[in-house]
Order: C-alpha cells, then sequence, then structure tokens
C-alpha cells in the first residue's frame, strides 16, 4: 500500500495532546513528521504517564501514545542559530502544526507570515483553546476547561452526578482529528491550486461541533438538554441494563426492534401496554420501562455476554459494557489489527501503540518506527536541510 500522505512533510511544533495526535494522525498516513522539540527536555507529556521511570526516561506514555511514526530534532526557537535552522526547515515543508497561545509564534518572528516569505504554499494549522481571535483568545486552556465551558460536563453523568468530566480528554481529541482534517483538506485544495493556508483551530469550536443533536435540540426545537446518566433521550429502551452478570448496553430504537426485545425477554406484553406501545409514550415512561425490562433479564441466568450475542443475531442493537482491557482482547479488535508492536522502546520495553480509526484498500496504517527520543535524529534532519538548501542555492 502506499501511504496516502507518501511524500508529505510536516513540522510539528506542538506538545502534550491536542497538536501532537494531530500530527501523529498524519504519520500514519505516511508523512515524513519532524516534531521539534526544546533543548530543555522537549514535550513535556515525556514526563507524564503511569509509568514513574518511563517519566524519568523521558519517555513517559502520554508521550508514547501519540507520537510513533515521527522523528525528533532539537531546536531552540530563542537563537539566532535555531531559528536559521528552523527556516532551513521550513523550506522543505507541506505543512506545519503548532499548538502555542496565540501570537507566540509571531513574537518569535516566526510566524505566518515570515514563513510564508520562506514557502509560500505552506498550509500552517495553528490549534488553540479559543482560535487566534476573540475575548478568550489569551486564556490558557486544558481540556477539562474546554469540557466545562462548552457544555460537556453540563450533560455528562446523571441529574444527580452532572455535572462531570468525561473520563478521557475529549476535547484536546477532537481538536487533534479536526486539526488533521483541516490539515489534509488543505493540501488537497494546494494540489488543485498552488495555495498554502492558515488554519486556526479552536478546540472550544470543535467541541461545539461536535456536540451537534445536543446543540440542535437548542437551537432548533428551544429544547435544553439535561443530562441522562446512560439513557438516550432520542429513544427508549436504549441505555444501560443491568444482568445477571454485567452491564448491557441496549439500543432497541426502532419499534419492530422493541417488539423483538419484548418477545426475547419473555415479555411480549409490553409491546402493546399503552404506555410503551408507541417511540414518544416509551420516552415518557423509560423510568418504568427500564425497571420492567431489568426485572425480565434477572429473571434468567444469561449473562450481558449471552444477550448481546442472542440480541444482535435478532436484530435488536446490543454490547456489552467493557473495561480497557477487555475491549484491547476482543476478537474484534485484534482480528483488525488495532495495535502495532515494537520490541525496544526506552531501554528494552516493549511498546505497543493503537493505530488509527479506519483501514485503507484493507490494510491498516500504521507506525513504521516508535516514539523518537528526545532529539533522536537531529543531525540527520540537519544535515538533510544543509543539502537542500545548497541544492536551493546552486539552482
Amino acid at each position: 500500500m502506499t501511504p496516502l500522505l507518501h511524500g508529505i512533510r510536516v513540522l510539528d511544533l506542538t506538545n502534550i495532546l491536542a497538536g501532537p495526535y494531530c500530527s501523529y494522525q498524519l504519520a500514519l498516513l505516511g508523512a515524513d513528521v519532524i516534531k521539534l522539540e526544546a533543548p530543555n527536555g522537549g514535550d513535556p507529556a515525556r514526563q507524564l504517564g503511569a509509568s514513574p521511570d518511563l517519566n524519568k526516561a523521558a519517555m513517559g506514555t502520554s508521550f508514547l501514545a501519540q507520537n510513533a511514526g515521527k522523528r525528533s530534532i532539537v531546536v531552540n526557537l530563542k537563537s539566532a542559530e535555531g531559528k536559521a535552522q528552523f527556516l532551513d526547515l521550513v523550506a522543505t515543508a507541506d505543512a506545519l502544526v503548532e499548538n502555542f497561545r496565540p501570537g507566540v509564534m509571531d513574537r518569535l518572528g516566526l510566524g505566518y507570515e515570515r514563513l510564508r516569505s520562506v514557502r509560500g504554499d505552506l498550509v500552517y494549522c495553528a490549534i488553540s483553546g479559543f482560535g487566534q481571535t476573540g475575548p478568550m483568545r489569551d486564556n490558557p486552556a486544558y481540556d477539562q476547561i474546554i469540557q466545562g465551558l462548552s457544555g460537556v460536563m453540563s450533560i455528562t453523568g446523571t441529574p444527580d452526578t452532572a455535572p462531570l468530566r468525561v473520563g478521557y480528554p475529549v476535547c484536546d481529541t477532537l481538536g487533534g482529528l479536526f486539526g488533521a482534517f483541516a490539515v489534509v483538506s488543505a493540501l488537497l485544495r494546494r494540489s488543485r491550486t498552488g495555495e498554502g493556508a492558515f488554519l486556526d483551530v479552536s478546540m472550544l469550536e470543535c467541541t461545539l461541533s461536535a456536540l451537534g443533536w445536543p446543540v440542535s435540540n437548542y437551537l432548533t426545537a428551544g429544547v435544553e438538554p439535561w443530562p441522562m446518566g446512560n439513557e438516550n433521550m432520542t429513544a427508549a429502551p436504549s441505555g444501560a441494563f443491568e444482568t445477571v452478570e454485567g452491564l448491557l448496553n441496549i439500543a432497541a430504537n426502532k419499534q419492530e426492534q422493541f417488539v423483538t426485545l419484548c418477545g426475547l425477554i419473555g415479555r411480549p406484553e409490553l409491546a402493546t401496554d399503552p404506555r410503551f406501545s408507541e417511540r414518544e409514550t416509551r420516552k415518557r415512561h423509560r423510568a418504568e420501562l427500564k425497571t420492567l425490562i431489568e426485572e425480565a433479564l434477572a429473571l434468567t441466568v444469561k449473562s450481558a455476554a449471552v444477550w448481546e450475542d442472542r440480541l444482535n443475531r435478532a436484530g435488536v442493537p446490543a454490547g456489552r459494557v467493557l473495561t480497557i482491557p477487555q475491549v484491547l482482547q476482543e476478537p474484534q479488535v485484534t482480528s483488525r489489527n488495532m495495535t502495532t508492536h515494537f520490541e525496544s522502546v526506552a531501554g528494552d520495553r516493549p511498546l505497543t501503540v493503537i493505530r488509527g480509526g479506519f483501514l485503507v484498500d484493507g490494510e491498516a496504517p500504521r507506525p513504521l518506527q516508535p516514539p523518537p527520543k528526545h532529539g533522536e535524529h537531529t543531525d540527520d534532519i540537519l544535515a538533510d536541510a544543509r543539502r537542500q538548501r545548497e541544492t536551493r542555492r546552486q539552482a
């Protein structure tokens, strides 16, 4: 398989998660991603994660999660020499991703307009909490700050427990995905018109965009979203149900699915009960319906796994609620080569990383090399940049 971004070079000036996750998606697709890191330790994620030993080795698990397939170079952007080295690299690059606060690159004398004078068709992607303009542009923004400001926390949990933080950095991740999508789109336009682009990616706006249904319910129907725990506001029964062994998600959103479910759990009369016979009445009486379904499930000895199989075979969408270790061992995940294994990382430790979420022509895009040590490729990259600079001068 020829990688989708074969021949594309990306300069990655990002740290922690949103930016590195963006450039990781590009690396998975075959781009040559060069991670530029500061001399004093580089990406702070190198010291973050669940393993103190890896943190001490500057290869923290937070860093390992989204930096495979990249090369690392140490450049001091505050020095004259470092700026010259950086500009040499910009001349060879197709795209650049950074997630500094707005204005940082301009203050360094390395903003978009300066870089355009070196590479006129550069695709420049700036990822920040709030975007490059607006009254909050200069505010620091971590994932949880955006979760709270975006409304995500207000609809997460139950009426008794909300607002709650989503259990992983969802806003950082969305910012990275939107950024990668924008970069690839801009590269496509450049291939047709020769134009570069300045991409202003706001984590807050990415999150609001991804909140499609709750936002639409308010903007269009005037209904303010509220926290519903494991229930789905669009249908009932649609949520998590207790079985004799394990929690089971059931989404009988269609009328025929509900009728089938009632028969399978031995309660066919529920399908004609006036409280549940129609979609809207089921939504109004969802709590009563949930109780009756769980009572029926408890009368059997079937585990969540058995019910999952039986319901799906009958056309009723269902799935167990799994832990991270459990899902990583699922045949569905293992059969599609979701992981890539490296034998030696940070003191001969083995490393397994997750790829992106799709296949290309039946093959899994995956990183070809492990996450880099701090500055591991500095000499090679700078030597190549010097050679290319001399070639341009001679031309």
